[in-house]
């Protein structure tokens, strides 16, 4: 067959030749180690945890050197499309402080996207051209199979027991003459364009994965679909020339793939690539109460599988990265021991430390990690910290929280312990302290009951708004409050109550709870003066003379 002949049929308007990308899309000037890594999702609009991890760990393998670290959009698949899906990955990511130096999101002018366009859609004159090379080489055939022959051929192997696919005597149009393809393409029968396997079912492919190390499989003997009967391609075809073009070091994805990785072995060296370093990793798990074993986490069972899970609730960003690179890294925990106070960007990321089996995903290791990173924080960044999350989850208040700063800072001092000797350490996300906090600007919807009956609750309230001046300071407040428990028959002195409990209606302790309650809705608080002081006398008022009433 005239290959040339027929690679022109196939491919009249493509112009170029593989030889102009190379020219156009040269190697990067990079300093020495540095690595080129990217984060190539499917704009479906769902983003995980799994994601994450992998981002960080390209991140961190890029940035360790001095490299580049970029975002491709791989949408070649139509119906998986969702509207607004890249907006969301790069607004998901970014609240995760994970930030990418070129890629999707840049405007195709900025001199940093100098390797696009970085959207796959808006590259198939590039991979037309890869493909136009491999029919001129024989490496590639059209296949005008319809899906009722591949389905009569799948039903032949079934039942000859034989492996299932599109291989030698099975692949029906592998062999068709140049007239027999001309006389289709004449008669409007569309096809697909695939590639003219060179494997063989008794040798193997043999690479070293970064994570997993030396890896043996059989080789690719299939004649995959390279280009879709529209003339888009297939991820395994236009993954190869876009890793290659954009100049790709190393590629970080989920052990899923290395079923694929024959396919894609034998596509870098059809094409006379060089095949990017693979790392792949091993699937996030979970404790599974249910069987006692271990589980990998799942869209349908496990919701914190969900990026929107952690922001929607405000999962601090460097919590986060700290418990991932703890999964990442197996040394990465005892460096941070040694250096709490370091810049993370400061550990030394190694892709040889990466778990070759499955990370188990721990929640309340996260949450102790959350506390531990969130009593790190300032009354500014806390502050700062909060109302990024108001404005974007809970913008209907934001003006109520925020409207005083001070007022907040004061809620936050107090809250966070600053100045004491501990800080506080039981806060884990932004949804979490501000439902904690809320009673400071709004009435809570649940109030915990009195203990003590309704009657007994409203006179020693009464008497309290009664003997109440807001001048006093923390240490007259609380006389003032003894006072009253002794006119109302509650121990003032917490000795007296342990010596003759049944001499009192309570202590000391449960009127200063009937205060705190009415005036939080808590039964516990930090310094409950301080509260007051902090919510003005006005509204402390109209909080207790609701409850009386």
């Amino acid at each position: 067959m005239d290959n040339n002949k027929l690679a022109q049929l196939l491919f009249p308007d493509v112009v170029n030749t593989p030889e102009y990308y190379e020219e156009k899309f040269p190697y990067r000037k990079l300093p020495n180690k540095a690595e080129v890594t990217r984060m190539a999702p499917s704009p479906t609009g769902f983003i995980h945890l799994g994601n994450l991890y992998s981002a960080l760990a390209d991140e961190r393998i890029a940035h360790r050197n001095g490299g580049v670290f970029y975002l491709r959009i791989e949408d070649t698949d139509e119906k998986r499309k969702v509207d607004g899906a890249v907006e969301t990955i790069i607004n998901v990511l970014r609240y995760f402080d994970i930030e990418f130096d070129e890629g999707a999101g840049y405007a195709d002018t900025d001199p940093q996207n100098a390797y696009g366009p970085y959207f796959q859609r808006q590259r198939v004159e590039i991979y037309h051209t890869y493909a136009k090379s491999l029919v001129e080489r024989g490496l590639a055939y059209p296949c005008f199979c319809s899906e009722e022959d591949l389905a009569e051929v799948r039903k032949k192997q079934e039942d000859n027991k034989e492996l299932t696919g599109y291989y030698g005597e099975y692949a029906l149009c592998r062999n068709l003459t140049y007239e027999e393809i001309e006389e289709k393409i004449n008669a409007g029968e569309s096809y697909v364009l695939r590639l003219r396997s060179q494997g063989s079912p008794d040798r193997e492919i043999s690479f070293v994965d970064s994570i997993m190390g030396e890896i043996k499989l059989p080789e690719n003997i299939h004649d995959i679909v390279i280009l879709k009967r529209d003339g888009v391609p297939t991820y395994h075809f236009a993954h190869a020339i876009d890793d290659h073009l954009m100049r790709t070091t190393t590629v970080i994805r989920g052990g899923e793939w290395l079923a694929s990785a024959p396919i894609h072995y034998e596509l870098f060296h059809v094409l006379g690539f060089k095949m990017p370093a693979y790392g792949h990793t091993a699937h996030l798990m979970k404790f599974d109460e249910e069987t006692g074993g271990k589980r990998k986490l799942s869209k349908r069972k496990d919701p914190e599988l969900s990026l929107d899970y952690y922001r929607r609730d405000g999962y601090h960003p460097r919590a986060m990265k700290v418990y991932l690179l703890t999964l990442l890294n197996s040394n990465f925990e005892e460096w941070y021991e040694k250096f709490p106070d370091k810049d993370i960007k400061e550990f030394p990321f190694s892709i040889e430390k990466m778990s070759q089996s499955g990370a188990l995903f721990d929640k309340e290791k996260l949450h102790n990690i959350c506390k531990n990173e969130l009593s790190k924080l300032d009354e500014n960044e806390m502050y700062d910290f909060l109302y990024d999350w108001a404005k974007e989850n809970a913008a209907d208040k934001v003006d109520l929280w925020f409207a005083d700063k001070e007022k907040m800072l004061s809620i936050l001092r107090l809250y966070m312990g600053i100045g004491a000797k501990r800080r506080r350490k039981d806060f884990i996300f932004a949804k979490q302290i501000l439902e904690m906090i809320g009673y400071f600007f709004e009435e809570k919807e649940e109030k915990e009951e009195f203990k003590l009956p309704a009657d007994i609750t409203s006179q020693v309230l009464v008497d309290y708004l009664e003997s109440y001046d807001h001048a006093s300071d923390n240490q007259a407040w609380f006389s003032n409050l003894k006072e009253i428990a002794d006119r109302h028959g509650f121990a003032s002195d917490m000795k007296a109550y342990k010596a003759n409990p049944e001499n009192y209606k309570g202590s000391i302790s449960d009127v200063a709870e009937m205060v705190r309650i009415a005036v939080t809705g808590m039964s516990n608080t930090p310094d409950l003066w301080t509260i007051i002081h902090i919510i003005g006398e006005d509204a402390m008022r109209e909080k207790i003379n609701a409850v009386i009433k």
